[in-house]
């Protein structure tokens, strides 16, 4: 049985003052204790945005709490099994399509939204420990492909492969990274590392071996690195044009390149995360 819901009528209603304007710069607003230590919000750690019935799912199963969910009113009985498992005392906001769409700040088609709160950073080798395999992202910029590479840890990967990204990746938690993920950033554990280059240095000591993807004259190819026989992988993509930095290159254990036509020089992060995840970790 659904909880009660909660009808709204005014778009400036403070209950649902987390709901307002989603659109890029919610991220830098107040309620981010990131950037405003004395917001409302900053002793809960900061709130994330799910938008997407399958997205809200996840976060309602994930381990993250559920601050509140606004749902339009003709999209709330197509979706009574999902809001049914929303945990009770969660509020449940109702509106108009016209309200939410005041709320929102643009025409809102998905007919719901979730915000989750943010856990703390767990330390990124207490959560290697715990993987069989490791993804690291290094200063990737683009909300997509951030999403992308965590749907294909889960699809490709599957239970026990965990991520680290650097510090100026962008937020995976972000609106618009949760959606591509399909919501797969929640159930992914993850953590964020300063200094990647000492800690590539103690995943060795864990057992794992470290890859390097670039198209650098100095790789090999994915046969090759299996040939010579992989350990416990962690797989290291660069951002976006720039590749990985020379620091994490030399601390890796191997470099390696995906093969490809001879007129074209390297793929999108997201498809050569996809086909490294595929070739050296598989499913548990």
């Amino acid at each position: 049985m659904i909880g009660s819901m909660i009808e709204i009528h005014d778009a400036k209603d403070p209950r649902i003052g987390v709901f307002l304007n989603q659109k890029d710069a919610w991220l830098k607003a107040a309620h981010n204790p990131e950037t405003d230590s004395s917001a409302q919000y900053a002793s809960a750690g900061g709130l994330f945005i799910a938008e997407g019935v399958l997205v809200v799912e996840q976060l309602i199963r994930s381990g993250f709490p559920l601050h509140s969910v606004l749902v339009s009113n003709n999209r709330a009985k197509n979706i009574a099994s999902v809001l049914e498992e929303v945990p009770q005392g969660t509020p449940i906001y109702t509106a108009s399509q016209e309200v939410i769409d005041k709320i929102v700040g643009f025409p809102m088609h998905r007919g719901v939204l979730a915000c989750g709160q943010r856990l703390p950073n767990p330390d990124p080798i207490e959560l290697a420990k715990g993987c069989r395999a490791l993804v690291v992202m290094e200063d990737l910029s683009n909300h997509d492909n951030v999403g992308s590479v965590f749907r294909s840890v889960a699809a490709l990967g599957g239970d026990g492969v965990g991520v680290w990204m650097t510090r100026r990746c962008c937020d995976p938690l972000y609106r618009k990274a949760l959606r591509v993920s399909m919501g797969h950033v929640l159930k992914v554990p993850f953590a964020i590392v300063d200094d990647l280059g000492s800690k590539l240095d103690e995943l060795r000591g864990l057992g794992f071996t470290t890859i390097a993807f670039t198209p650098g004259w100095d790789s090999v190819t994915i046969d090759e690195s299996l040939d010579r026989g992989v350990d416990r992988p962690g797989l290291l993509f660069g951002a976006e044009g720039a590749g990985l930095s020379d620091e994490a290159l030399n601390k890796a254990d191997q470099k390696v390149r995906i093969e490809m036509a001879k007129n074209v020089d390297s793929l999108n992060i997201a498809a050569a995360a996809a086909v490294g995840i595929h070739r050296y970790i598989h499913p548990a």
